[in-house]
């Protein structure tokens, strides 16, 4: 069994940066691959980027460059720094994680954090 707790959301105006984590607890197994995903309110959940054990990255095309996914083993830790934020990046960020790296498909992971949410205005 895992456990994802995520944290660092918040608010910020457009331009600026937030670093989020989540902490993994439980099976380091199932914790071999970490994504990011996000939901903004109405519209469907969407993959961010993802990262294996073995630092292995991908992204949504439109994010890379201003978002940066990695992670500390020996802490169990994921993060994302997310750079030159826009309103449009306002929604509830989750991670998930699982055995194996399928890409940022949603239903592809077992186990879900609860979200933190990020704002950003204009």
């Amino acid at each position: 069994q895992v456990q994802l707790v995520e944290s660092g959301g918040g608010s910020v105006q457009a331009g600026g940066s937030l670093r989020l984590s989540c902490a993994a607890s439980g099976s380091t197994d199932s914790t071999y691959c970490m994504v990011w995903f996000r939901q903004a309110s109405g519209k469907e959940r969407e993959g961010v980027a993802i990262i294996g054990r073995d630092g292995t990255t991908a992204y949504a095309g439109s994010l890379k460059g201003r978002f940066t996914i990695s992670r500390d083993n020996a802490r169990n830790t994921l993060y994302l720094q997310m750079n030159s934020l826009e309103p449009e990046d306002t929604a509830m960020y989750y991670c998930a994680a699982g055995r194996y790296c399928l890409g940022l498909v949603e239903n592809a992971y077992n186990y879900w954090g609860q979200g933190t949410q990020v704002t950003v205005s204009s």
